[in-house]
């Protein structure tokens, strides 16, 4: 049989067809617009997903044997808020997981309402991204609007509604809008009752490898597929890109190192640190993970290289990095603020220790430890909380650097599986399908099976206790310049 997997994502639509063994027969991408009408505002139109999905899955599908197609499910972008009317129509285009207009908010519902009384309500803290602080902008700055919703969902939600007509969403990527109770799974009360909405506007919540329905016939016809085709809930973008990369399970650990940098820690139990420094989210295999996000990761990188150095022979630029764990320049990531685990958007990027001798190759190697500095951030959140964790699947853009992997594992002194196939929340989704499918028992199982490792960069005890030394002293920087931060953004 064959399962679509569907990454709904913030510049592109992925879809993948894979088969029961795992093979990738064909991978599909469709482009669409982002709008930015005011600063700091980022939308899209939900109109776009769907028809650039219906002629993805068009296109997947043109050269294989169509009865095979047993299910589709998804990865997608996640906390953006989209908005239903009675008629089913979409009121406004969506609001993005990276608009930041919700800043009034997101203040309100952490200093009035409380962090303490949010993470008891869903074992989080708001954040601009966050589904929550833009329903309350929505009820404040658009009211005529706000009073027509019927339907709230997130994007790869909607395109669940389009395709199988079931009003539905995951715990993984409910987790994400602050609006869930995480740790049991549900909506909660004091939540809906603080943004002002009812049960009834919000869809049921499922496994993310649960079947939610099937192909509507017209669909199904339109694309030549059966109206058998089952439709599987999916996950948020970062839970699927885990089932892609097998971090499923206790004690599993993912590193993604794109535009923004996560550590993705997999539990079977529910888990929150007393400061909410890490989201405390659903995983889509039915247990819970820790996230540490920090905004900008390879980013930092690609700004260094192409806006800094007026290069793009990344490559080349860290040909000449030799001397690691002795670098006496230092640099704070935080090119758009940061979330985890200081939650500081006035936090701001800083080169620290430059003398009249320092390289360029020295200011390139800052910002890739850098970047590691500020994920071990986070990975000592997750220690705190008695998570013992040996090693780490890698993926991301940043992943195809032999050096960024390398500072991975020894800063980290983690062990850093390379995967055969890195195909991110797609191939995460296809997974899901074909779990949902009965092809598997459980994403576990899936997992094992279609998840492969090509090589392992261990770490080396002579580097891991430089970097010791180095991380050290990088985690005092940040705390010394924060009031630094907070008066020069006034």
């Amino acid at each position: 049989m064959l399962y679509i997997g569907v990454d709904l994502g913030t510049s592109a639509v992925k879809l993948l067809l894979m088969n029961s063994d795992g093979k990738i027969e064909k991978i599909v991408s469709r482009e669409y617009p982002l709008y930015f009408p005011h600063p700091a505002w980022s939308e899209q139109n939900p109109e776009d997903w769907y028809q650039e999905s219906i002629e993805g899955i068009r296109e997947l599908t043109a050269d294989c044997d169509k009865s095979q197609v047993a299910g589709i499910s998804f990865g997608g972008q996640m906390h953006g808020l989209v908005t239903l009317d009675e008629n089913d129509e979409v009121i406004r285009p969506a609001i993005l997981w990276n608009d930041g207009r919700s800043t009034k908010e997101t203040d309100y519902l952490n200093r009035e309402v409380g962090t303490e009384k949010l993470s008891d309500y869903t074992a989080n803290i708001a954040f601009t991204g966050f589904t929550a602080p833009k329903i309350l902008w929505m009820r404040e700055n658009e009211p005529e609007k706000f009073a027509r919703i019927q339907k709230i969902m997130l994007p790869k939600d909607y395109l669940a509604y389009r395709l199988s007509g079931t009003f539905c969403s995951d715990y993984s990527d409910a987790s994400g809008m602050l609006l869930m109770d995480v740790e049991h799974k549900r909506w909660s009360e004091e939540m809906m009752q603080i943004c002002g909405i009812t049960r009834e506007q919000l869809p049921d919540l499922y496994e993310s490898y649960e079947v939610v329905g099937t192909l509507k016939p017209q669909i199904a016809e339109n694309l030549g597929l059966s109206e058998n085709v089952k439709i599987i809930a999916g996950a948020g973008d970062n839970a699927a890109a885990a089932v892609g990369t097998g971090t499923v399970g206790e004690g599993h650990c993912n590193i993604s190192l794109g535009t923004s940098g996560t550590i993705f820690i997999s539990s079977r139990n529910f888990r929150v640190d007393s400061h909410n420094a890490l989201h405390s989210f659903a995983h889509a295999d039915g247990g819970y993970h820790l996230m540490g996000c920090m905004l900008s990761a390879a980013s930092c990188n690609k700004w260094w290289m192409e806006e800094i150095l007026k290069t793009s022979d990344f490559a080349g630029e860290q040909e000449g990095i030799r001397r690691l764990g002795e670098n006496h320049v230092f640099y704070l990531p935080y090119l758009m603020g940061e979330r985890s685990p200081h939650n500081d958007p006035q936090a701001r990027a800083t080169f620290t220790g430059m003398t009249m001798d320092t390289t360029r190759e020295e200011m390139t190697q800052a910002v890739l430890e850098g970047v590691i500095f500020a994920l071990r951030d986070s990975l000592e959140v997750a220690k705190s909380l008695g998570i013992t964790i040996e090693r780490t699947k890698i993926c991301g853009g940043g992943a195809k650097s032999p050096l960024w992997k390398k500072m991975v594992a020894n800063i980290l002194n983690l062990k850093v599986d390379v995967l055969e196939n890195e195909e991110g929340p797609a191939l995460g989704g296809a997974i899901l399908a074909a779990v949902g499918c009965g092809e598997y028992p459980d994403v576990q199982t899936a997992a094992a099976h279609l998840v492969h490792i090509r090589e392992t960069v261990e770490p080396e005890p002579e580097l891991v206790a430089k970097y010791e030394k180095q991380y050290g002293k990088f985690r005092e920087i940040y705390p010394a310049l924060k009031p630094v931060f907070q008066k020069i953004s006034e």
